[in-house]
């Protein structure tokens, strides 16, 4: 009895060669949007939302998520390839002590992609320094504790690090001081705000004076916190000219920043909940939840708290702090679309130093990887019987792509440019790669490019089971609730 099978008479249904095209077209229009973007010479892509909103980008990873996308003896070829492109890779890469040199080098790599090289140069001291800051032997690095903060202003080139933190809100009250050098800093999730109560109730009273004390007993709970915050500050500021700084999670009242402020404390309400645990690590100390153990070991302290205006925006920086395990990159820029690219590049940085550290190795970049796995892929490619050393073959021309487009995007003959530097490859034996200042061979572990090894290693995992699992469909049915109405 022939197979029954009842589809949707409204679904699309492509077979066998059909669905084939469609996926490896899918596969080739990615390349064709990617390719170009590839390298340091790169072009950039300007994508425009249906709301008509723009964004620059030259970052694969966002380009993807923006855009929103019988062939088993080639994928067993494929499937061989990639176990000896790993073997390759593990023995080309290069263990080294993590010292700053090798970080600045790899994160000027990452970023020289993503924008141009005076930029480059200025964010790859940034990006390392603060990846640095933040790693704490036995833990692992927590990229969240480098906040990047925006700041519509000046030129690109002015983006700075900040040894502290900068949160985008200022002091309530006009008495407080705008600059405090030498601050203590008590960072606190604490109310200091009168609430009303949850149920309802009223107060009933004969007189004025009644009336007075009856508000003032409602207050005092709120008075007596705010107390013992201006009496801690007496306590560890006694004959000195030091300053206090509170940082609350939760609100202060007028009453209470009126106090606060007779007594020459600077308070700040409503800090993000993200910045809590920040704080503390950046200015040491401990965030309170409640003021009955309030003691000077809860202080954490920084050199300078300022108050900078731009516009109607306000933002306090805390900074001159010891030993901080948290930091602020202070973007800044001309305009929305220079601050997201920025951003964008110093993500890509922070990932690229992170993944770095941790694995404790780097690989040659400029496409000497791809070369050098080539080359060996083709040497060993007769050890494969059968069909599936087209596998291998098409796998090792895949690779060479990486230094094609690298050559290409950069004005240089693509076939020239590849001959040369396999060449170079094959009478050295060191991993070359291109120059794409001058389009000739070079050595790219003595020019100082690297590349991340773990992203490679996943690079060569993903790209065999993605194509493996395009080769491998030969239907493809398209039926959405909208095709089984009426």
């Amino acid at each position: 009895m022939a197979a029954v099978k009842a589809v949707n008479s409204k679904a699309e249904v492509a077979r066998a060669q059909a669905a084939l095209a469609v996926n490896i077209c899918a596969a080739r229009g990615l390349q064709d949007v990617l390719r170009t973007n590839l390298g340091p010479k790169g072009t950039m892509k300007m994508l425009v939302s249906g709301a008509g909103d723009i964004k620059l980008t030259k970052d694969g990873n966002v380009l993807l998520h923006e855009m929103g996308l019988h062939p088993r003896i080639i994928t067993e070829g494929f499937e061989a390839a990639k176990i000896k492109a790993l073997e390759v890779l593990e023995k080309v890469k290069i263990k080294k002590e993590m010292k700053r040199e090798i970080l600045l080098d790899v994160a000027r790599t990452s970023l020289r992609t993503k924008v141009h090289a005076e930029l480059a140069d200025v964010l790859t001291e940034a990006v390392v320094d603060s990846v640095l800051a933040v790693r704490r032997p036995g833990y692992p690095i927590d990229l969240f504790m480098v906040e990047i903060m925006e700041m519509k202003h000046k030129a690109e080139t002015d983006t700075t690090l900040i040894k502290g933190l900068v949160l985008d809100h200022g002091a309530r009250h006009p008495d407080m001081k705008k600059r405090i050098e030498d601050a203590f800093i008590l960072t606190c999730n604490v109310s200091l705000e009168y609430e009303k109560t949850e149920v309802n109730s009223g107060f009933f009273y004969k007189t004025a004076e009644e009336k007075e004390k009856l508000v003032k007993a409602e207050r005092k709970f709120i008075d007596d916190r705010v107390q013992k915050i201006i009496d801690l500050k007496y306590k560890v500021c006694a004959h000195s000219n030091k300053g206090f700084v509170v940082i609350n999670q939760k609100g202060i009242d007028p009453l209470s920043l009126d106090a606060l402020a007779k007594h020459g404390i600077v308070a700040l309400r409503r800090a993000k909940r993200r910045n809590m645990e920040r704080l503390s690590l950046a200015c040491g100390g401990m965030a309170v939840n409640s003021f009955e153990d309030l003691a000077a070991d809860c202080l954490g302290h920084a050199g300078l708290v300022y108050e900078y205006t731009l516009g109607e925006e306000k933002f306090t920086f805390i900074e001159d702090c010891v030993n901080p395990l948290s930091v602020t990159l202070l973007v800044k820029g001309p305009n929305k679309h220079t601050l997201t690219q920025i951003k964008d590049a110093i993500r890509d940085g922070l990932r690229a130093v992170k993944n770095t550290i941790e694995d404790g190795c780097v690989v040659p970049g400029a496409g000497a990887v791809e070369v050098a796995i080539a080359e060996a892929l083709i040497t060993d490619k007769h050890s494969v019987k059968g069909r599936a050393r087209l596998g291998v073959q098409a796998f090792a021309d895949a690779l060479l792509i990486i230094p094609k487009v690298l050559a290409q995007n950069s004005g240089y003959d693509l076939q020239e440019t590849l001959l040369k530097v396999q060449a170079e490859h094959s009478e050295s034996k060191q991993l070359v790669g291109i120059d794409l200042n001058t389009g000739e061979p070079m050595i790219a572990a003595d020019a100082g490019i690297w590349d991340n090894y773990c992203v490679k290693k996943q690079l060569l995992h993903s790209c065999t089971v993605i194509a493996t699992n395009i080769l491998l469909v030969d239907e493809i049915m398209r039926a959405g609730m909208s095709s089984l109405k009426g």
